[in-house]
């Protein structure tokens, strides 16, 4: 279960979702159960008579920032850059961000970049798997470029061009409607199901619900090269736990009830932050968690997520909570059922 190999499996083309569904919980549903080994077929808006009275969602209220920027180097080849993170506060003579950059040669340092007319941008520095520190400069900031004329970050299996008519629709539904805190770079998936309405149900059955931080890297479009899943490294990510959602975590924990993880990313947060007998801490940090079969869950009982790449952590992280052949098994009939796959698709419960 630690070979890269056992998280394989084929998936056709048309299985990957290319677009959000009308409704967004309209989505379908598999629920898996652990302890009967089955698996249900349901559409996400039954979730209030799935769950039951007294469980705890947990959601991630980052905000994707549409950080995607298209420009062109002094010779005139086009770039591509992804702009991560904010300006240092502490650098108060030069705008210096680290970016993603795609180009048709690999970039050297001193190489001059144009975003129109009013910014251009200098690489300081060339680090590793596309990563280039660049030094903007011009009549407007790149935080102005990123808010007027930046794109969502989508995911590289979701194929947009410039004239696609659903790029509008991505403004809107590449987003959660928890989405509060900007920072991510990619969107918590299992979270774009939910609805205004959908909430109010659920709160009507006794199920409450809770967010969290966690402002999703770029790491998250980095492939898995190690063939032992032990020896992947993530990338760090920050988090941020308020006291009114470490509070009511900790009491429904106290009480036996469940804790549902809307996402991966709420579980690397939660099993992070837990402390030795499952209680939440509050506050901001880091993790870099890597969750794989044989890992102790202290704190999420339930995971809402979404049908993910194989080879994946996110993979990893699944069939660490479900079990790999359990896990492995679902897929096959969600293949063979029909359901969409990956950030756009489909849905599943793990209770």
């Amino acid at each position: 279960m630690f070979k890269i190999e056992d998280y394989s499996y084929k998936l056709p083309e048309s299985a990957i979702a290319q677009v959000p569904t009308v409704q967004r919980d309209g989505s379908r549903l598999m629920v898996v159960d652990r302890q009967k080994r089955t698996f249900s077929d349901n559409v996400f808006c039954d979730l209030p008579g799935v769950l039951r009275q007294g469980d705890l969602l947990v959601v991630n209220d980052t905000r994707v920032v549409p950080a995607r920027l298209f420009g062109r180097k002094d010779s005139g080849g086009k770039v591509e850059i992804l702009v991560l993170g904010q300006q240092d506060p502490a650098d108060n003579e030069t705008d210096t961000r680290w970016c993603l950059l795609r180009s048709s040669k690999r970039p050297k340092k001193g190489t001059v970049l144009f975003f129109g007319a009013a910014l251009s941008g200098q690489v300081r520095e060339v680090g590793v798997k596309g990563l280039v520190r660049i030094e903007f400069k011009g009549d407007r900031s790149i935080d102005s470029l990123i808010e007027q004329e930046g794109q969502l970050p989508l995911p590289p299996y979701i194929k947009r061009d410039k004239n696609n008519p659903f790029s509008r629709l991505d403004k809107e539904r590449y987003q959660t409607i928890f989405s509060r805190k900007k920072g991510a770079v990619a969107a918590p998936t299992a979270g774009l199901h939910f609805t205004e309405t959908l909430i109010e149900r659920l709160a009507v059955v006794g199920i409450s619900l809770v967010a969290l931080t966690l402002h999703v890297g770029y790491g998250t479009f980095q492939p898995v090269r190690e063939r032992d899943i032990r020896k992947h490294r993530l990338e760090k990510e920050s988090y941020s736990i308020e006291q009114k959602t470490a509070e009511a975590i900790n009491k429904v924990k106290e009480r036996g009830g469940r804790v549902v993880a809307v996402g991966t990313t709420v579980v690397r947060a939660l099993e992070t932050a837990a402390g030795p007998e499952g209680n939440i801490k509050t506050g901001q940090g880091e993790t870099d968690l890597l969750i794989i079969p044989g890992f102790s869950f202290r704190v999420v009982d339930a995971l809402i997520t979404n049908f993910h790449l194989p080879r994946s952590s996110l993979l990893f992280l699944v069939s660490a909570l479900a079990g790999l052949k359990l896990v492995k098994n679902a897929y096959e009939a969600a293949i063979e059922k029909r359901y969409r796959f990956y950030s756009y698709g489909d849905a599943m419960l793990i209770l």
